[in-house]
């Protein structure tokens, strides 16, 4: 029996520009986009009818019904199986854990039955197709617009999330501004990671002030994260709650981790390096 296991990683909007709203209602974005080497893991068997089961330390409260998008992904796809997501990513973070999830689903049916992903998945979600993509990404209109960039340095860095769930449409909702400007094109070269800080340091995250009206206690986040030794930059990613800080070694954010989850025991932190790969 063919078994194929798949990595979802936890997906970085190291910049979030909103730039426009379309006429039926969706937002236009320029986004900047890294993964971690953190995330869930997908397994997938051959079987006569779809079934997901999810186990892992955040597998309380993720549905398994047709609403998951892992499920919505095998539809697409045209492939049953027997499915086992293994959840490490929080829901609802700004991280694209479902978004990922989908994506490596996607990915390890189509190595297990020998077909081929479909071509068009923004059906399953605006992250959808950056995280088909991986690897560090422009991420451009409603999410279709996906272009690799080269040259983002591997970063050390560090993800908080304070326990809190925003649903996306609520924090676009609170946006006052949707015409904002893009990042520059073409993107800059960057000689090495303190260059690219610093060019990421003016860059932005539209949704961040939306969400901390919704939920003040990301503000809190961010200034912990920058209260942390050698923390260079400190962002939410996404739509949020989820925040991350940037350091100059893996030592330096390693350390930062074990003091915010001593010192905040009820926040889900993560030392992890972004775009690896």
């Amino acid at each position: 029996m063919t078994v194929v296991e798949g990595f979802a990683p936890a997906k970085i909007n190291l910049t979030l520009h909103v730039t426009g709203r379309r006429g039926d209602g969706y937002h236009l974005l320029d986004s900047l986009v890294v993964f971690a080497d953190f995330g869930d893991r997908i397994t997938v068997r051959p079987a006569t009818a779809t079934r997901l089961t999810v186990t892992g330390p955040m597998a309380p409260g993720v549905p398994v019904d047709a609403g998951n998008l892992v499920v919505k992904a095998a539809a697409l796809i045209g492939v049953t199986a027997d499915i086992t997501l293994e959840k490490h990513l929080p829901a609802a973070a700004g991280i694209g854990g479902g978004s990922s999830d989908g994506a490596a689903t996607l990915r390890a049916l189509a190595e297990m039955a020998g077909v081929t992903v479909p071509r068009d998945v923004l059906s399953l979600g605006a992250d959808v197709p950056v995280c088909l993509a991986g690897g560090a990404a422009r991420m451009r209109g409603i999410g279709e617009d996906v272009t690799p960039v080269a040259g983002v340095p591997p970063l050390y860095a560090v993800l908080v999330n304070p326990g809190v769930a925003l649903a996306t449409p609520a924090v676009f909702a609170g946006l006052t501004t949707r015409d904002n400007p893009a990042m520059p094109n073409p993107l800059p070269t960057w000689p090495d990671a303190a260059a690219f800080v610093s060019w990421l340091g003016p860059q932005r995250n539209d949704l961040q002030a939306p969400a901390i009206a919704a939920e003040p206690v990301i503000a809190e986040v961010l200034e912990t994260l920058l209260d942390t030794p050698g923390c260079q930059l400190a962002r939410m990613s996404g739509s949020g709650a989820t925040c991350f800080g940037l350091y100059d070694s893996a030592e330096c954010a390693s350390a930062a981790a074990g003091r915010l989850a001593q010192d905040r025991p009820g926040w889900w932190v993560m030392a992890t390096r972004l775009n690896a790969a």
